[in-house]
């Protein structure tokens, strides 16, 4: 019987007892031990194994789960207490167990190392709220579920009365805000009293309830407590021995991690850990293989793979897992159908007429090159295109093919990783047009221009405009956003029967737009769009002829005649204010 497909387990222990299907990325431990920053901060995109990896560092090291199956085991078995003491330090744990015949029980040096210091695993996945308050009471059960876990340190002659007094107060939810924001730090001191070690601190998807603060507009009030809370835990702490850290970004520039000198960041632009998040070609081809899919990599690498994490080709894993489970369904976007991106098209809307163009490129299979920050600032990602196209690498939403580094900064060429994120940013466009025009005028006003109805084409398109410029939030002084919109829409929408370009050569200069027919029976059409300032005498019918002689000296039709087309349209789009006037 095959091994089950493991679909949303992110507990180790679950899944290695559970008869699920592991993809061996325990060397993580290794790699995370030798590392010489006591504190790591890995993002990575969304689903791609950051929680199952600190949930197999939290088994690996958490003394109390040793102890616990050590003290119930031996009393079982021995009647001798002094025995018990002998045995303890040479039988197995159940803990031990979960780590047989994985690639890191070959370490010898690291295994010596397994269930040996207290540790804490806390996720911020789930935290997502409406408002501060609601945020602030999710939090407060978060951590009180944190101190129920550990409740045996309520029993532990280490700690003080006084102690135990604090801790069960956290444990009914009846503290301040201060309290609140220490309260991982006095949890790791009550475990190193008890203990006499210093703790493994795991904490797993930590900007979550940032980007949600920042989508629900209580980022403010939000960020204050989280950088209490990340700073109390990790600055200058005596009892960290070392500790994980994972999210989407970085966002050091909010001063969550301000003054850690024992930080070390490895982003996806990293070599650093850069095969331990996602699966590796080889893993995906031993996954396939295993489930006698092999015959299926093609496909899997054009839908699933693309992304490049410092030289090292990773696949999607939420997908690859996804559709081997629902083989018989076919290829679907399960990655981008995992979550809402809201975020993502926030960004993508509010983008300026040059985010637009690169967007087309991007569409078109195309690069481009850009220099990335991976201090995301969440406060500020909306104020220059730079730090979208960060936050979409850093996201998952683009690929990096290639990284260099230019007098200290990071320059990528970005390209969409494979067909399941480029499905997503044509259904973004399609859903912009749709907002701003209904479905059928949408499609009536696509029909009618590349069937020479140019007439019916210009009234719709006319709604399409004033529609648009309220849609992106932008004065009649910027219809190049409303132009760039329109292109990316045939793009996505006319792909099947025609080639949309915009701003290419041909002839002698190059033209706005041209859409080519593959059937060359059909209308080729060439698009010169002009702009207007309203503080010019400029009249809108000397713009549309100057356009239209525009398209006859610089030969813009060559490119048509040379594909075979003989029946050519020439439109001249000329915009004043909110006035538009097309013009054949």
């Amino acid at each position: 019987m095959k091994k089950i497909i493991p679909i949303g387990v992110s507990d180790f222990k679950k899944l290695i007892e559970g008869n699920y299907f592991f993809v061996d990325k325990s060397l993580i431990i290794k790699e995370f031990i030798n590392n010489g920053a006591d504190i790591i901060l890995t993002p990575r995109p969304r689903r791609f194994g950051k929680t199952l990896n600190l949930s197999m560092l939290k088994y690996f090291f958490d003394i109390k789960m040793k102890q616990d199956f050590e003290n119930n085991k031996l009393q079982n078995e021995c009647e001798d207490l002094e025995q018990i003491d002998i045995e303890a330090d040479n039988r197995p744990t159940d803990t031990r167990i979960l780590f047989d015949n994985l690639n890191i029980e070959k370490e010898e040096d690291i295994m010596k190392l397994q269930g040996k210091y207290p540790t804490i695993f806390l996720t911020f996945k789930n935290e997502k709220y409406q408002c501060y308050e609601d945020f602030k009471d999710g939090i407060t059960l978060l951590l009180s579920n944190l101190y129920k876990e550990h409740d045996y340190l309520l029993e532990s002659d280490k700690l003080s009365v006084f102690d135990k007094e604090d801790y069960r107060s956290m444990i009914s939810r009846n503290v301040s805000i201060a309290y609140l924001s220490n309260a991982i730090s006095m949890l790791m001191g009550y475990m190193n009293k008890h203990y006499g070690k210093k703790v493994m601190l795991f904490i797993d998807e930590y900007d979550v309830p940032i980007q949600e603060a920042y989508i629900k507009g209580y980022y403010d009030e939000m960020i204050s407590l989280i950088r209490t809370m990340l700073t109390s835990a990790l600055k200058d702490n005596p009892y960290v021995q070392k500790a994980l850290i994972t999210g989407i970004l970085r966002v050091a520039k909010e001063s969550i991690f301000s003054g850690l000198n024992n930080l070390e960041v490895d982003t996806i632009l990293g070599y650093n850990f850069n095969d331990k998040f996602g699966f590796t070609p080889e893993e995906v081809e031993e996954l396939l293989d295993y489930y006698d899919a092999s015959t299926e990599l093609n496909n899997i690498r054009e839908w699933y793979n693309g992304y490049v994490f410092r030289e090292q080709i990773i696949y999607n894993p939420w997908s690859v897992l996804n559709y081997l489970k629902r083989r018989n369904e076919g290829f679907m976007p399960y990655w981008i159908n995992s979550s809402s991106n809201d975020l993502i098209k926030k960004l993508l809307v509010k983008g300026d007429q040059y985010m637009k163009l690169e967007l087309e490129s991007l569409i078109e299979g195309k690069s481009i090159t850009k220099g990335i920050d991976d201090n995301i600032v969440m406060s500020e990602v909306e104020n220059s295109n730079e730090n979208i196209w960060s936050f979409l690498l850093m996201s998952g939403y683009l690929k990096a093919v290639k990284t260099e580094n230019i007098r200290g900064r990071l320059y990528c060429e970005l390209k969409i990783p494979n067909e399941e994120v480029l499905i997503f940013y044509e259904n973004l466009i399609e859903k912009w047009f749709l907002e701003t025009l209904t479905n059928q005028k949408y499609e009536l006003m696509l029909n009618t221009l590349i069937t020479g109805d140019i007439k019916v084409f210009a009234g719709l398109f006319k709604d399409f405009v004033i529609n648009n410029l309220s849609y992106f939030d932008v004065s009649g002084k910027e219809p190049e956003r409303v132009y760039h919109a329109f292109v990316l829409g045939m793009l996505v929408s006319l792909s099947d029967n025609y080639k949309v370009k915009s701003n290419k050569e041909s002839g002698y200069g190059r033209y706005d737009v041209m859409i080519i027919p593959k059937d060359t029976s059909k209308i080729g059409i060439i698009i010169e769009f002009k702009k207007i300032d309203d503080f010019l005498d400029d009249t809108i019918e000397e713009a549309t002829r100057d356009a239209l002689k525009q398209i006859e000296d610089k030969k813009y039709a060559q490119e048509l005649i040379e594909n075979g087309i003989k029946n050519i349209i020439k439109l001249a789009i000329v915009f004043k204010g909110k006035t538009v006037e097309v013009t054949m």
